[in-house]
């Protein structure tokens, strides 16, 4: 099945290319942040068991304990970092973008990997996409089974984040459990910087309230760098970040 995007780009809506990581209770999930696994549980009322196979109910029936930020793909808007109340499902109401997928090897800056203005800047190559991807290298698939906890993952830079931001780029994805340092202080630096926010408690007037960051994707290396429409697609939590499921289709 064929469809156009703002009557210039052609895509296959049969070809979808699933960059997300899917939740489960296994130890397969990736997990940050200091948490455990997400528990998938079926709801027990005294003797009754909400599962098929336990031979007690007619339906499967589970409650899920999960939390966005830690547990997989992720999409978060600026309430994730501010005092005032901002959601996710207020702040993002389209859902198709131009993106442009870019592969970066984050550079050594002391005990850091760090993704730098300059290297942004290489790889978008001019191009102004309304979404950009980052891929880290190396890739492994091991990234979709992660337990990033005190171990210093890579991240982008506060002066890249500038540049994304001063780009126009509105959408910013990356296969890494955050887009700022594990252990910074709270300082927050690449968030503030992208979504412009100059003080949490106070929101100036140009802050991005409809900017989105998504994270902990996984970008296989078979899907080439360059430009794809990204459906961005998430769960109607009135949260400052849900679970989601960005889908990229070829022009």
């Amino acid at each position: 099945m064929l469809a156009l995007i703002d009557n210039k780009y052609q895509i296959d809506l049969s070809k979808p290319i699933d960059i997300s990581i899917p939740l489960t209770n296994t130890d397969e999930n990736p997990i940050a942040w200091y948490i455990e696994k997400p528990v998938i549980e079926p709801v027990v009322f005294g003797d009754w068991i909400g599962k098929v196979s336990e031979g007690k109910s007619s339906t499967n029936f589970n409650n899920i304990f999960f939390n966005p930020h830690g547990h997989g793909t992720h999409t978060e808007c600026l309430g994730h970092i501010t005092r005032e109340f901002y959601s996710i499902n207020q702040s993002l109401k389209t859902f198709f973008f131009l993106a442009e997928l870019v592969s970066v090897e984050p550079e050594v800056q002391g005990e850091d990997l760090v993704i730098t203005k300059e290297q942004i800047l290489t790889s978008l190559n001019g191009t102004i996409p309304e979404a950009i991807i980052i891929r880290t290298k190396p890739n492994s698939k091991s990234k979709k089974a992660a337990k990033y906890s005190n171990t210093n993952p890579p991240y982008l830079s506060e002066e890249a984040a500038i540049f994304i931001r001063e780009s126009g780029i509105q959408h910013l994805l990356i296969d890494l459990p955050s887009v700022d340092k594990e252990h910074d202080e709270g300082k927050l630096l690449a968030h503030k910087a992208f979504w412009n926010v100059k003080d949490v408690n106070k929101l100036n007037a140009d802050a991005r309230l409809n900017a989105t960051i998504t994270e902990m994707i996984y970008v296989d290396d078979e899907i080439k760098d360059g430009s794809y429409i990204l459906n961005l697609q998430i769960a109607s939590f009135e949260n400052d970040a849900s679970p989601s499921k960005p889908i990229l289709y070829k022009i």
